[in-house]
């Protein structure tokens, strides 16, 4: 038979490793995989960016078109380094870190999903006309410091969720329509060193960790942050004469306290003239017994 006494091919050697290395090679190899290359990090980010900046541009409405290059193509590379093709946007590094949009008309609301862009340090969206709530979507900003969303139209109750925020330095969200209690935990923001909620409608305690410095007694922040909330009291606000009594409530009592006055001053009157007539009565009877008695 051809071929038969053809000689085998050689079996495949594979090189012998003991078991620890063989363990620390497969270790090895399992890192290399996880690894992300810088470009693909980067790739990741500016997605995230696209959606935090296209979506807060489709929530607004700039009557002004102030945001005239917040187009597409900017959305999907906002950055150049350190230069921004966006209007109010500020880049270190290729992320966004800085959106500044005051005074600009602006309207609408605030996009939840502007906590995508998680490089964000300072927000500024001042002096606009925006309704709506403050997201509690906000929360995943991890890296902001300044907060500034005072003189809009924003309502609904300020999320505690800010307080997630650890570098926050400052919150300043005077001069809205922000309704119900300050949360006590925005008191644990340790670098916290601005905080406005004057001239909103709220209401409740001021937490006592927004109030007195440790160890102090003087206040964290003065009354003025607070001030123009009729509903809110406690330090360091003036004790205010009369809380919680309304107008009618003060009248009802007023005029209550007239009722009881003039009803005893009538029952009075009439204990005295019940008395006199009984007086009247008796004199009346020992004047005529004295007559009909005989004389001697």
């Amino acid at each position: 038979m051809a071929g038969a006494g053809a000689a085998a091919p050689p079996p495949l050697r594979i090189p012998a490793f003991g078991g620890l290395s063989f363990v620390l090679l497969l270790f090895l190899l399992l890192l290399l995989l996880q690894q992300q290359h810088p470009w693909a990090a980067m790739a990741e980010a500016e997605a995230e960016d696209k959606v935090c900046l296209s979506s807060l541009y489709r929530s607004l409405k700039d009557k002004k078109k102030s945001l005239g290059n917040w187009t597409g193509p900017n959305f999907a590379s906002p950055c150049n380094g350190f230069t921004s093709y966006l209007e109010g946007a500020t880049c270190n590094n290729g992320r966004v870190y800085k959106l500044s949009l005051p005074n600009l008309s602006l309207s609408g609301g605030i996009s939840p999903f502007l906590g995508n862009c998680t490089n964000l340090q300072t927000l500024d969206l001042s002096s606009n006309e925006l309704e709506g709530p403050i997201p509690p979507d906000l929360r995943f900003l991890v890296n902001l410091a300044v907060l500034n969303l005072s003189g809009n139209l924003l309502s609904g109750s300020i999320p505690l969720q800010l307080s997630l925020c650890a570098y926050l330095n400052v919150i300043d969200l005077h001069g809205n329509l922000l309704s119900g209690q300050i949360p006590e935990q925005l008191g644990l923001l340790v670098r916290l060193s601005t905080f406005d909620v004057s001239y909103n409608r709220l209401e409740g305690p001021i937490p006592v960790l927004l109030t007195n410095v440790s160890g102090t007694g003087l206040p964290r922040f003065n009354a003025s942050s607070f001030a123009g909330n009729p509903g809110l009291h406690g330090f360091p606000l003036p004790p205010s004469r009369g809380r919680g009594l309304s107008v009618l409530a003060i009248v009802g009592i007023g005029l209550g306290s007239g009722l009881v006055s003039l009803l005893l001053s009538f029952t009075a009157v009439c204990i005295w003239l019940r008395v006199t007539e009984e007086k009247g009565v008796i004199s009346g009877e020992e004047g005529k017994s004295s007559q009909l008695m005989p004389h001697y």
